[in-house]
């Protein structure tokens, strides 16, 4: 894998944290099904998160996490409470404004998502895509930037058919950060990686939060990378129980 320090080159230098959170969210609450079926997920969640901090957030199976990191990512509506991105209410936004806020995020979730007929680089240039008055060169030469950052420089051209669970992982990864994101929402990051690998992706997750004042928020069972947190978040039947810096 690229040694981090090389990494500055790829990221744009920014602004140190500034006062207004990335994240704020009020009395959050969410339900899944209608009726006798009607489950409650979420239970009043608090939270904010700044410019360029890294959040863990761990809990148990089932608790909430990936819901709250769908309602952060604009992907599913506001049922009840207040969600604020970057001051951008999402209270009653419409789908146009949703969409525009999805551009600043990049989001990492187990599934990897890639897309089976494009090779790894071109999985990865469709993050880069999102960034505004960058040719056609400059887009690819930035994802196969971030495909050697994570270590895939020789399996730019493969399908992902042709890739390891692990290298699927990184090529998501990839893609997330090649859009340059404001914020990042990670499920699950290094789940199908080996420690060492692992150790290194959530060091550069960590670089690319001090480098870019990118706020990441990341849920994981991982206890080997708790230590890159400046602030663990612990979540239980849908409610935030403990934090700690």
């Amino acid at each position: 894998m690229t040694n981090l320090s090389s990494i500055g080159n790829i990221v744009r230098q920014t602004s140190h944290l500034g006062a207004n959170p990335s994240i704020n969210i009020e009395n959050l609450s969410h339900w899944f099904g209608k009726g006798s079926m009607k489950r409650q997920v979420l239970n009043s969640i608090s939270m904010r998160i700044n410019p360029g901090e890294v959040v863990l957030l761990t809990g148990p199976s089932g608790c909430g996490k990936t819901t709250l990191l769908t309602l952060i990512g604009a992907l599913r509506k506001i049922q009840q409470g207040r969600l604020s991105v970057f001051g951008c209410q999402l209270n009653g936004s419409v789908r146009k404004t949703r969409q525009k806020l999805r551009r600043q995020i990049g989001m990492i979730f187990q599934g990897h998502n890639l897309l089976r007929c494009l090779t790894a680089e071109q999985n990865v240039q469709m993050g880069a895509d999102l960034i505004q008055g960058l040719s056609y060169q400059a887009r690819r030469h930035k994802a196969r930037q971030w495909l050697c950052a994570v270590g895939l420089e020789d399996q730019m051209s493969k399908l992902p058919h042709d890739l390891s669970g692990g290298q699927k992982q990184r090529v998501a990864i990839a893609r997330a950060l090649a859009a340059q994101p404001k914020l990042l929402l990670a499920d699950e990051p290094t789940a199908a990686l080996d420690s060492v690998t692992g150790r290194e992706i959530v060091d550069l997750l960590r670089k690319l939060a001090l480098e870019q004042s990118c706020s990441v928020l990341m849920v994981t069972h991982d206890p080997r990378i708790l230590d890159v947190a400046d602030r663990l978040l612990k979540m239980e039947d849908g409610r935030l129980i403990h934090s700690s810096e």
